[in-house]
């Protein structure tokens, strides 16, 4: 009897091929019957795709014509079928972020297995073995770290109570150690246990990835993010896949990794917006492993010193609703302090200055007694832009509506959002006056600044001080960024300068002065979470200051505002998130924004800014045209807010006019369901005439940015 099967597979974008497509397979002698969850090759066109199996059927659907149903082509040989709770994951993440299903699944799986012939895995799956084989020898981890009480109770609650839960740790609590011994035990409780530990950037990778092969062993770890290898990646994967590997670390993509004895997904500095995907299907992962870790029925510790405002928001008492337990670390392990906050009214200086006396002599001090400094500046390159006093010229990007950035160290200058790249021009090329200045300053120009600022002043061996540089530009070579922290953990850095690169997890021992040199340019923001990420980002950057105890009692972080008496710069000086989030969750509660309303935003890309505009206005109007003949839609549209198009913040991106329409509701329920309602409708406008010039729609669920 044949077998009719539901496969998803790769379909292209906006193809209207949603969902699963349906194949046959004839079990024979050679054949066997293929189960759910098998991967399988497939015909789609004239290409041979990568498939998983969905369901499989008795009989062929109805509406379906026997002799248009094509064969399965082969079955991956030798891999276990994936886990139901993993196509139950793919299946709601699909459905709730508005994608296919079938782009999800493949997106979730290692690139290198759609290209895979049978022999070369075969190949791949023998050397996994013997590699299996040698973990499975191993017995026994390393031992922890003492723990302080708190961390003692943290960890006895995560035992003992079902989650999720929210550790609020100050910088330096150690957080970390507790995540380790939470996996410890679960690990020793079940010898298949399996642990998903996530991080939520590359950068921060390698040093836990040290720290935790050091204490289970290399071989019963396995890593999983972007800059991998296709066949690093292909061979993590396997482990997880097969059960051989018990600890996953990785980043945001991580959350999809196939493990068939997961129990405890671990979400470090949760808040982070790296989570948050921005291409493709526009997921978030702290989100996923909160609902994968109730399909699988694993713990979930999600942990941070400045908690996103949803988290903190679910982690109230259960009495007022909250869905997660909140787990409290204050203090610091070992009676470290946390820096004292210093801010300097820049109102106060003379124009111009980048650096105020106060905060130079303060520099100057650390230098002088051995310890060291971090200067963070968000702004990469040397200056944000070049201009012309006579005429008034920029350097703005002929493709984007943007400037492009000028680097003084190659004398380019360089559009960050579509990469277009000059040499920087003799003279203005609007006037020909050869006196082009940059205006503003990028961390190039902090760092020459600096190189002169301190040239006269002389480490305690009598050597010249070292400044390091850590930003996308300067790290860009396979093992800088590695290489650089290596130097600042070995004590050759002096003064470090950087983006926020250098502003989260990492355990700098001998810094005990951060400064955040210009962070006002955040505060006034059209996006509601701007303060949000602005003091997440002060917080966890003087987080970096003072983590050896002997040193935490002279730790400073210094801000240099023209805004003092902000509420953002208040609360930061008295280390007080809670009192943060209650003013700004007031605030969000009174404008009805999220955690109290959902949203989504939906996106176009056209050849002119006013197409994009009328494509998204045209589906609204269709939307509740159909509405007025619908009641249940209706009744639907009642509860949800569908805004006019208007321009994204940067609306030209390489020769592309964007717009976006911003879609709300108090009801995620209604919002999901307008959503489903407003694909179809989306397919039917593209094929107007007027919208001619559309090149692509995506929906945003849950956006980040606004």
């Amino acid at each position: 009897m044949p077998q009719w099967i539901d496969i998803s597979v790769q379909t292209p974008a906006h193809s209207q091929i949603g969902g699963v497509l349906t194949y046959r397979h004839v079990p024979t002698a050679e054949n066997s019957a293929i189960t759910e969850g098998s991967l399988v090759r497939v015909p789609l066109g004239s290409r041979d795709l990568l498939g998983v199996v969905w369901a499989i059927h008795e009989h062929p659907p109805a509406q379906l014509k026997e002799s248009s149903v094509r064969d399965v082509s082969g079955v991956l040989e030798g891999l276990a079928p994936l886990p139901i709770a993993w196509r139950q994951l793919v299946q709601f993440a699909a459905h709730y972020y508005q994608r296919s299903v079938g782009e999800v699944a493949m997106a979730a799986l290692p690139p290198q297995l759609r290209d895979l012939s049978a022999v070369q895995l075969a190949r791949r799956l023998k050397k996994q073995h013997a590699t299996a084989g040698a973990r499975t020898e191993t017995a026994g981890f390393a031992t922890g770290l003492p723990l302080s009480a708190q961390q003692g109770a943290a960890l006895a609650q995560i035992a003992t109570q079902p989650g999720p839960f929210l550790i609020f740790g100050a910088t330096g609590s150690g957080k970390t150690e507790v995540y380790l011994q939470a996996v410890q035990r679960q690990l020793e409780a079940d010898p298949k246990a399996q642990a998903l530990l996530m991080v939520p950037e590359i950068n921060l990778t390698p040093q836990l990835q040290e720290r935790v092969i050091a204490r289970f062993g290399a071989e019963q770890v396995v890593s999983m993010h972007s800059g991998m290898t296709p066949a690093q990646r292909l061979q993590s994967w396997l482990g997880a896949h097969s059960g051989s590997a018990r600890i996953v670390l990785g980043t945001r993509m991580a959350v999809f990794a196939s493990m068939p004895h997961l129990q405890l997904i671990v979400v470090d500095e949760e808040h982070d917006p790296s989570y948050k995907q921005q291409e493709g299907a526009r997921y978030s992962a702290r989100d996923l492993a909160i609902y994968r870790g109730r399909l699988e029925s694993a713990k979930v510790i999600l942990g941070s010193a400045t908690p996103s405002l949803e988290s903190w928001h679910h982690s109230r008492p259960s009495a007022e609703g909250g869905r997660y337990q909140r787990l409290l670390m204050p203090e610091r392990v070992g009676a470290g302090q946390l820096p004292f906050v210093r801010r300097v009214d820049m109102n106060n200086q003379p124009r111009k200055t980048v650096l105020s006396a106060p905060l130079l002599a303060a520099i100057q001090t650390r230098i002088e007694r051995g310890e060291q400094s971090m200067l963070l500046l968000n702004r990469r390159g040397y200056a944000p832009v070049l201009h012309c006093a006579d005429c008034g010229w920029k350097s703005e990007c002929s493709h984007c509506s943007a400037f492009r950035v000028f680097h003084k160290l190659d004398r380019t200058l360089r559009c960050h959002h579509c990469g277009f790249t000059e040499r920087v021009p003799r003279a203005c090329p609007a006037c020909g006056n050869a006196d082009i200045a940059p205006l503003g300053r990028g961390t190039e120009q902090l760092e020459e600044h600096l190189a002169e600022l301190l040239s006269s002043v002389r480490r305690p061996d009598g050597q010249a001080v070292k400044i390091l540089r850590i930003d996308a530009d300067s790290t860009q070579h396979k093992g800088a960024l590695e290489s650089q922290l290596a130097q600042v953990h070995s004590g050759e850095v002096d003064v470090l300068v950087g983006t926020q690169m250098i502003a989260k997890g990492h355990d700098f021992r001998s810094i005990t002065l951060v400064a955040a040199i210009n962070p006002d340019n955040a505060l006034f923001s059209s996006d509601f979470r701007a303060p949000e990420r602005l003091f997440a980002l002060l917080m966890q950057a003087g987080g970096r200051a003072g983590r050896d105890a002997r040193q935490s009692a002279q730790s400073e972080m210094w801000v240099q505002t023209f805004h003092p008496k902000h509420d953002v710069f208040a609360a930061l000086k008295k280390h007080d998130y809670p009192a943060f989030a209650a003013s700004q969750l007031l605030e969000r509660e009174q404008a009805g924004l999220p955690p109290w309303s959902f949203q989504a935003l939906l996106r176009a890309d056209a050849r002119s800014q006013e197409v994009a505009q009328a494509f998204l206005n045209a589906a609204s109007q269709a939307l509740h045209a159909q509405g007025a003949q619908d009641t249940a839609l209706d009744a639907l549209l009642a509860q949800v807010s569908v805004f006019p198009a208007v321009p994204m913040s940067i609306q030209r991106v390489a020769n592309v006019e964007r717009a976006q329409m911003l879609i709300e509701s108090p009801s995620r329920m209604a919002l999901q369901k307008v959503l489903a309602e407003l694909h179809p409708v989306l397919h039917s406008q593209r094929a107007v005439p007027a919208h001619k010039g559309l090149i692509r729609w995506l929906v945003d669920v849950d956006p980040l940015a606004i």
